[in-house]
This record gives structure tokens, sequence and C-alpha cells, in this order.
């Protein structure tokens, strides 16, 4: 007789989804003694009851299927991806729902897929209305959601030439460059477990050491370990409604931009991504753009406002100033990684020039993102390269049309398929945002609110629907059909819409 095969092996033998599920329903212990530390007894039971079944159910469900391997061909794992979006929120609005008992389960439902998908919108605008262990549960699900997006990007989108990947791909979106890359269920859960094992101990030590930093500035350890977890998943879920009433300060925003700046580029905390040929990040093009956003923006913005200052005669306010300096750029920064926190001193520039700041530049910088295979979501900064760098050789086609690219193989790689590539992504970006408003406007939301909520819902940017428009947007009053589009735009941009049309593609089942 053979030997049996381990716990390791026999969990890794299980459907994707079905481990997901495990998972997050053995991470629904957390709130549950958190609430009985703070004694939200009733809270804490929620989450209990909710989490012991949905590790039985894992349990019962996992010996059913022991032995068996499901076959779904090479983008099986898109479609437990796409679930994980989709059905597993449903799993998790349940502890959340009976806990609260003054929503509608749907209002749960829109909540934990705007955590998971690391949105972060938020059906309550009062945070009085959570009671910490549901705080807790919102960023925890968005840290999760996160963590889970970049071992994806890394073992399932990155071999399928997804998610960013294709503009350096030289197969088709969709499908393996390389043979020895197998897709079938087993290598695909070997792949996440490697992957797993080298990632999750760094997004966990990040997240701790972040926790620290922040409650040794001030921040009570809720508030401290609810931010630490949404800047590195990118979600902006505050239990405060944002960083203008933290202990922090501007210190704790110091400590946060500096960690966000993994979200610009995954060079920050791996070499596998091919486009800086060399030379780590001082020569990667994902984090140059992404600091050059940084830098130039907010400086154009403090020119802007010098100039409204000097109308108001507040010109030489050097301290207000210099903290309109820094509220643009920690501002500018959060939602080019698409987390969405305002700086504290975000309305100082505004009260130092008496000039509002046009949410229209929030949304665009959402709408271009952060880097390939990072938490951030958006178009992402690759793309935009690409674009960039086929413009430039173009323009240079004009004066010398018979002349050689000198960028190199990856540079001509990007100028040439690689921009083409892109633009086609732009392209069905730019359909899906006029579709999502349509729908949005057809249900009956006005105009302006339906292109700032498919922003937010398509760049995974939540918190544009508070500062994107002239008023601030209140989710819970939309209707169920606005509701429904909403999550929608929120799977179809975390997923992105490559990977969507993967799905729905028989010849690459085949594949």
């Amino acid at each position: 007789m053979g030997a049996r095969p381990g716990f390791g092996a026999t969990v890794l033998a299980l459907p994707l989804f079905l481990l997901l599920v495990g998972i997050f329903s053995a991470s629904m212990l957390v709130p549950a003694v958190y609430g009985g530390v703070v004694r939200e007894l009733a809270t804490a039971r929620a989450f209990l009851y909710s989490g012991v079944l949905g590790v039985v159910v894992f349990a019962l469900v996992g010996l059913a299927h022991a032995g068996r391997d499901p076959r779904h061909g090479a983008l099986g794992p898109l479609v437990s991806l796409f679930c994980a979006f989709t059905v597993l929120p449903v799993i998790l609005a349940v502890p959340f729902h009976e806990a609260l008992r003054t929503t509608t389960f749907l209002n749960a439902y829109v909540e934990m897929v705007s955590a998971i998908t690391t949105t972060g919108a938020t059906m309550f605008d009062d945070p009085e209305r959570l009671n910490g262990p549901l705080h807790l549960w919102r960023a925890q699900v968005g840290w999760m959601g996160g963590l889970m997006m970049w071992i994806a990007a890394s073992a399932i989108l990155a071999p399928l030439n997804l998610g960013g990947f294709e503009v350096t791909a030289r197969a088709e979106p969709g499908r393996s460059a390389s043979r020895e890359i197998g897709m079938t269920a087993p290598e695909v859960r070997v792949r996440i477990a490697k992957v797993g094992a080298v990632l999750v101990p760094i997004y966990l030590a990040l997240t701790l050491l972040l926790w620290i930093l922040l409650a040794l500035g001030g921040d009570s350890a809720l508030v401290a370990i609810c931010h630490a977890m949404s800047i590195m998943a990118t979600s902006g879920i505050s239990p405060v409604g944002g960083l203008e009433d933290t202990g922090a300060g501007m210190a704790g925003e110091a400590v946060m931009l500096l960690f966000m700046l993994f979200a610009l580029s995954r060079l920050t905390f791996s070499t596998d991504t091919v486009t800086s040929e060399g030379g780590g990040l001082a020569r990667d093009p994902e984090f140059g753009i992404g600091l050059a956003l940084v830098i130039i923006v907010p400086v154009v913005l403090f020119v802007r406002h010098f100039l409204g200052a000097i109308d108001v005669s507040a010109e030489n306010d050097t301290l207000d100033a210099a903290r309109a300096l820094w509220g643009s750029a920690f501002t500018v920064l959060s939602f080019l990684t698409t987390t969405g926190f305002t700086s504290g001193f975000w309305t100082d520039a505004q009260a130092w020039s008496g000039l509002e700041t046009p949410g229209l530049l929030l949304m665009g910088l959402a709408l271009v993102g952060g880097g390939v295979a990072t938490t951030a979501g958006g178009v992402k900064l690759l793309r935009v390269f690409a674009l960039y760098l086929n413009g430039l050789r173009e323009m240079e086609r004009l004066v010398h049309p018979s002349s050689v690219s000198g960028a190199g193989p990856m540079g001509r790689r990007l100028q040439k398929d690689g921009a083409f590539i892109a633009w086609i992504f732009f392209m069905l970006f730019a359909i899906s945002l006029a579709l999502i408003s349509i729908l949005l406007a057809a249900a009956g939301t006005d105009f302006e609110t339906a292109i700032v909520i498919a922003i937010a819902g398509l760049s995974t940017t939540g918190p544009l629907l508070t500062h994107g428009a002239s008023e601030p947007i209140a989710l819970i009053e939309l209707g169920g059909a606005a509701k429904a589009i909403f999550v929608a735009a929120m799977v179809l941009g975390r997923l992105e819409t490559l990977a969507i049309i993967a799905l729905f593609t028989p010849d690459l089942w085949r594949g």
C-alpha cells in the first residue's frame, strides 16, 4: 500500500475557491475574539458561530472532494477568483449582517464586495454606526483581499499574461508564453503555495511594522491596525472616516506615504518583473512615472493655490504653505495607488488659498492606478508607460522614417506589441466606463453621480464617492439596481476586462 498523503498535500488537493472559503471562515475568529475582549458579545457570537459553521462546511465539503481533481482547463483558476469576488462575499456578509441588524443583507453584501475588491467604498457614512469588531472585519477582509490578489498576480495572472503582464509578454492574453508553465489545477495550487510562502511573510511583516509605527505615533490600537491593513491593501478603509481625526498626525502620514510606495511597482519587493531591464527601482519605469506624478501634480496644485493665496493676501504664511504642499503630495500618492486616503492637511490648501481642488484630478489619478502585480487598481502605470514609449517612437519616425529604435529588446516590445495591447485595454476600459455610466443613469442616478460611481468601481477607489463629486455620494441611498451595477463595476475593475473576456472565450478554455 502507498503512503497516505499528508495534511498539506490533502489541503492543496482541494478546489481553490473551497480553500478560500475555509481561510476566510477561520479568519472570522479574529473579530470574534476582539468582540469578546471589548465586550461586544452579540457581535462576537455572530462571528464565532459563522466562523465555526464555515469551517465545518469547509471540512465536510473537503472530505467529499478528497481524491478528486477538478478539470476546468487553463482558465479554471480565473473562475475561482471570479467566485471569490462574487460568491464569497455572501458568506462574509452573514456575520456582518447578523451583528449589525439595522441594514439589509444587500447592503452587507455590497460592503463585503467593496472590502474584498479593496475598493473601500462604504454604505455607512457615519463610522459610529459600526462598532469596533465590524470595523476590524471590514479592514481585515480588505487586507485579505489585497493579499489574495497579490498572490494571484504571480501564480495565476502572470502565467496567463493578464493583469498587466500581457504588455511585456510574447504570448496572447489568456495563454501561457511557455509550455513549461502548467495551468492544470494541481500545478496552479502548488504554484500558489510557493508564491504564498514567499509573499505572506512579507505582507504580514510590513503590516505589523506599520501598525506598530502608527500606534507609537498616537493612534489607538484599532485605528492603527485598520489603517495599516488598508494602506497595504490600498483599500482606504478607516474606522474613523479618514485621517483627519487620527492621533498620529503628519508623522503618521509620512510613515503611510513610505508604505504606499510599495503599490507603485512590483520591484519594491520582487525582481520578477522584466520591465526594468536591470538596475532595480532606479530604472523601473512604473516607479519613475509614479514618483514624477507625485512631484509634478502637487507642485502644480501648490502653484495654483499660491496664486489664489495672493488674492487673499495669505502668501506669506509659510507654515500654511508647507501644510498645503504636504497635503497635496500625500493625497496625490494615495489616489494614484487607489488607496483613497486624503491627508489631514488636504483641506489646508483650500483654506489657505480659498480655492477648491477639482475632484476630476483625483479621479484621473485613480484611473491611472499603481503598478502591475501590486494591490493597487486602475489602468496601471506600465500600460501608460507603453503608450508613452509608442508616442515617442512615432514622433521620432516623423523626423527619421527609416530609423531603428534604440530602446532595447524590451523597449521595442513595449513600443510595438505592448502598446497595441495597452491601447486595446484602454479602449475596453473606456467602453466599460461608458456602459456602466449609462446603466447607472438608467437606474435613476444623475450624470455626475453615475460617472463618479463608475470610476470609483472600475478603479477600485471607493473614497472617490466622497471626494470626487461636488457633494459626497451616499451609496446607501441608491436603489437595488444601482447597487448591483456598482458591484459589477468593482468586480470588473479588480479582475480587469481582459480577464473577464478570457473567461467567456471557449478557445482559451480548450487551450
